[in-house]
């Protein structure tokens, strides 16, 4: 099982500044707690992501207190092209390289300023930074189970994304992305199933955005389709605007490891780190 921690999706839609110092204190607790991966920035145009834009600050400072070796912790960055990988790939400590590919043209476009197609070609450029670098490709299939544009969608659609990415472009970690929130369970264990038979030298992941009222559903039912790493957020901070609704978010990590722990799946490896983390949480995405 791979839980990886998304502050970085919870910290740059969050409306209130957060300052460099309290960022760096709020990760520190969060590679004590023994996540896979520490989704933790981003190296993309700070006009587009402002609260991203000391991303390097925060990698040179957890980078001189040998805080990003430790405990196999994964550092995770994403990036929209090439010469973000390469901003990235100066890092030592960054692990793993993240980019954003849509099953949705319009979101492409809207998202990274390209069609899939150039998407495409962007990802051939970007891996061949990561395979110079030693860093390790994921990519996130975004409006994995749908759209709000009204364009066609199929499940088909998943397989033969993957199946692409991983013939000519040797990527080996893909995650779905539930974009809006709209997928259901039903649709989310097939595609699942489908895919980690078709392709089981991919370590296929879900990056779900739940309702505020919703219950574990739809983890519960990519657990059952075969998938084993998951994306998440304290508190379920975060999540796209394009869902139109500001009660849809991240999953709550907090529930998370609680379903996993129960099922045997998963164990914080540090319970003072994890309670500090979930009062840091508390403090940061305070009610306004």
């Amino acid at each position: 099982m791979h839980l990886v921690e998304c502050p970085r999706d919870a910290l740059q839609g969050w409306p209130f500044p957060i300052s460099t110092s309290d960022k760096i204190a709020y990760y520190r607790t969060l590679l004590d707690v023994g996540f896979d991966t520490l989704d933790l920035g981003s190296f993309v145009s700070p006009k587009a992501v402002p609260s991203m834009a000391n991303t390097d600050k925060v990698l040179n400072v957890l980078e001189d207190e040998g805080l990003l070796t430790k405990d196999g912790t994964r550092a995770l960055v994403i990036v929209a092209n090439e010469r973000g990988a390469k901003k990235a790939s100066n890092f030592e400590s960054v692990n793993d390289i993240g980019f954003p590919l849509s099953l949705s043209e319009s979101f492409q476009q809207r998202n990274t300023g390209a069609s899939i197609e150039e998407a495409f070609i962007r990802l051939e450029k970007i891996q061949n930074t990561c395979v110079n670098h030693s860093k390790r490709l994921v990519v996130y299939l975004s409006m994995g189970f749908g759209n709000p544009y009204g364009e066609a969608w199929h499940p088909e659609m998943l397989t033969d994304f993957s199946h692409r990415l991983n013939s000519d472009l040797d990527v080996k970690v893909i995650a779905l992305s539930d974009t809006v929130g709209n997928a259901d369970e039903k649709t989310v264990e097939k595609s699942f199933s489908v895919l980690t038979k078709e392709l089981p030298n991919i370590e296929f992941g879900a990056h779900m955005h739940l309702h505020v009222t919703a219950g574990l559903g739809k983890i519960e039912a990519a657990l059952r389709g075969g998938c084993l790493r998951f994306d998440g957020a304290m508190r379920g901070i975060g999540g796209c605007p394009m869902a139109q609704d500001d009660l849809v978010g991240n999953a709550p990590t907090e529930r998370m490891v609680e379903l996993f722990t129960q099922n045997g799946l998963w164990n914080v490896a540090n319970d003072r780190a994890w309670s500090q983390a979930q009062s840091m949480a508390a403090s940061i995405f305070a009610d306004h």
